[in-house]
């Protein structure tokens, strides 16, 4: 007894409690941080780059450092920055969220080395695991089951490396992950540009270059293990989560636990996560991740820090893994054993994502107009109304998480929350999310890595027409009332009264790509004739106020919620978010581009122009690489043609809609 005392006590003098935590990150997972700090009484420090200055999660830091920067370089990259900002904050402890140097050796030493307390593994730890081919080594020689793989250097052959692993072959960065300097090969043709790419966009993201070569399994299951280590040897996991729903090898929507596992292979997986972990003597939470095919699984690398998609554990277990992670760095023993774990019903996360699906999901930073998050579901948000989602950072701007007794509640919650979510004044692929999650595939758990591209949930995001229909109504008549409202003069009288019989009034919107020219009148007894294209509506209006409008159309009620924008309406109703154009009566000046012209998609930064004026380019054939959110996107001839004028430099960073180069495709 006395000996189990005398342990007791030492490990409770080896403890050192944070006071203040520093968190070199941004968006949604400062603020999930933060949310656990306070809740455990630790002052909290935010670092921001300047385009972050006025993002939520400034705010709700008790202290903030701003890092005088504006790119990731610039910034949550700069090792020096964040080591001032610990100085200057007095932070006695530094979580790295995800991402950026969540997963950079250099920097957990560094913070060590500054007498401050690292949130996270061992760097020793994270350096063998931050090299993805060492990483793949090390675990089969602890006899977790790998597929082969090949680093591309000056001496190998990689025409041949390909070759003999066979195509489809993908090439990954070797210090990196998220999805970032990744490329499928599907072809010996587009085997070199692929690799330079990816390169390029893995030096951006992880400062290093390095890829190499693996087999890709295009159809099968991305499943990962959640598991805790402590200091003193104690290493549990956290069942399994499924992350298999992904677009451009990032992940979009997670649940937990596995559709596609039953308990004798859960147990194999957790068994094979265990073995990797002891090995590595893991301290704190990580992932081991496997790719599975049936019953057969394949270690794919051990992430040595918070997942994005931890919350689906979280639902399932009820622990908090932020608190776990600052208790095993405070030097604490894990308080659960594997046999106290259980699992409790079904999660399902969606990720939403400032990006246009219908246009190879492009990023689109821009301003978030509107937020509103639904309620009875968990909502982890990077933004609220007027954030800015600036164009240099990883697009994700929330996350919504539904947890129900069975996988199918789980499923129809969430899609019903996506649904009720009001996020407008960008573009975003929460219609995706929605059709995806009510598609009869996912319904069934036929969840694969290839789900998107066997499934064409993206043709079940158009808008339907007796929706926006609807929605131009509510906008129409709430901008009526308004006006009313409004009014200095005549107020006692009845909206839309009428001396003699007059013409209807007449509006014009846009939406979904299409074109509605409305007409509408107040009759005597109040209700509202509404046309479209001589078509008739009868409307009633029973209420309204600042935020909205409820209506009866046709003899269908609902309630609206509509916004006035800088150049039409937002409206919310019962099939989600709508946002109507207001176009112009008359052209304005200057505002049509030269024919043959190539404008920016998105805001971005020019890697390479592949081009000169007055050189004769085919169809097909690259112009102008940009990058923006962490990503590398493409400006290619549509047609062939002569370079009439090219307007930009490498470098240079561009907003969205600046004209890039002008085709004259007369000229062949």
């Amino acid at each position: 007894m006395a000996d189990v005392e005398e342990e007791v006590g030492k490990k409770a003098r080896s403890r050192r409690p944070i006071r203040r935590l520093l968190v070199s990150n941004r968006g949604e997972i400062a603020r999930r941080i933060f949310r656990t700090a306070h809740a455990m009484g630790i002052e909290t420090v935010a670092v921001y780059a300047d385009s972050d200055a006025r993002a939520p999660f400034v705010a709700e830091a008790d202290r903030a450092v701003a890092l005088r920067g504006r790119s990731p370089a610039e910034s949550y990259l700069d090792i020096e920055r964040i080591l001032a900002a610990c100085e200057c904050s007095g932070a006695d402890a530094v979580h790295p969220g995800y991402g950026f140097l969540a997963e950079n050796a250099a920097f957990a030493r560094a913070v060590q080395s500054a007498g401050r307390l690292w949130v996270g593994p061992s760097p020793a730890v994270i350096e063998i695991m931050g090299d993805k081919l060492a990483a793949k080594q090390a675990m089969s020689a602890a006899g977790v089951p790998t597929l082969p793989a090949v680093e591309v250097g000056a001496e190998v052959d990689v025409a041949e490396v390909a070759r003999e692993i066979g195509y489809p072959v993908l090439v990954k960065s070797a210090h990196g992950g998220g999805g970032r300097g990744m490329r499928v090969v599907a072809e010996p043709a587009d085997l070199e540009e692929s690799l330079s790419s990816a390169g390029r966009e893995a030096l951006g993201a992880f400062g290093s270059d390095t890829v190499f070569l693996e087999r890709w399994l295009p159809a099968a299951r991305h499943v990962e293990v959640q598991v805790l280590g402590d200091r003193h040897g104690n290493v549990v996991h956290l069942f399994e989560r499924e992350c298999s729903i992904q677009r451009r090898h990032q992940k979009i929507i997670e649940e937990a636990p596995s559709p596609a596992v039953d308990e004798a292979l859960r147990a194999r997986l957790g068994a094979a996560a265990l073995v990797a972990a002891r090995a590595l003597g893991y301290v704190s939470a990580g992932t081991v991740e496997f790719l599975l095919d049936g019953e057969a699984f394949w270690f794919l690398e051990v992430n040595t820090r918070l997942q994005v998609e931890h919350p689906v554990t979280e639902c399932i277990t009820g622990l908090d893994l932020v608190r776990e992670q600052l208790r095993v760095a405070e030097g604490a023993d894990l308080d659960i054993a594997q046999g106290d774990l259980a699992m409790a019903g079904h999660a399902i996360e969606a990720r939403i994502y400032a990006e246009d699906p219908a246009r190879d999901f492009l990023p689109a930073p821009g301003r978030v107009e509107i937020w509103e998050a639904p309620s009875g579901v968990r909502v982890d948000a990077g933004v609220e109304s007027g954030t800015e989602v600036p164009g240099e950072f990883d697009p994700m701007i929330a996350k919504i998480v539904a947890h129900a007794p069975t996988r199918e509640e789980a499923a129809a919650r969430l899609s019903r929350a996506l649904v009720r979510t009001r996020v407008q004044g960008i573009t975003t692929n929460r219609d995706l999310l929605v059709s995806v999650l009510r598609s009869p595939a996912f319904v069934a758990a036929e969840t694969a890595t290839d789900f998107l591209e066997r499934h064409d949930v993206a043709a079940a995001c158009v808008p339907d027409p007796e929706a926006l229909v609807r929605g131009g109504i509510a906008a129409l008549l709430f901008g009526q009332a308004r006006r009313r409202d409004r009014a200095r003069r005549l107020g006692f009288l009845a909206s839309g009264w009428r001396n003699s019989h007059m013409p209807p009034e007449r509006a014009e919107l846009v939406a979904g790509g299409r074109r509605f020219a409305f007409e509408y009148r107040r009759a005597r007894d109040g209700h509202f004739d509404v046309w479209l294209d001589g078509s008739p509506r009868l409307v009633w209006v029973f209420d309204h106020d600042r935020y909205g409008i409820d209506l009866d159309i046709d003899g269908l009620r609902a309630h609206y919620r509509v916004t006035e924008g800088r150049e039409g309406w937002y409206v919310h109703g019962p099939g989600g978010d709508l946002e109507l154009e207001e176009p112009p009566r008359f052209p304005l000046p200057g505002s049509t581009d030269p024919a043959g012209a190539l404008a920016a998609p998105m805001p971005g930064k020019v890697l390479a122009v592949e081009v000169a004026e007055g050189d004769r380019v085919e169809a097909g054939q690259l112009l102008v690489v940009l990058e923006a959110m962490k990503m590398e996107h493409r400006i290619e001839a549509p047609a062939a043609g002569r370079v009439a004028a090219l307007n930009v430099e490498v470098g240079e960073q561009v907003d969205n809609g600046r004209m890039l180069v002008v085709l004259d495709e007369a000229e062949v």
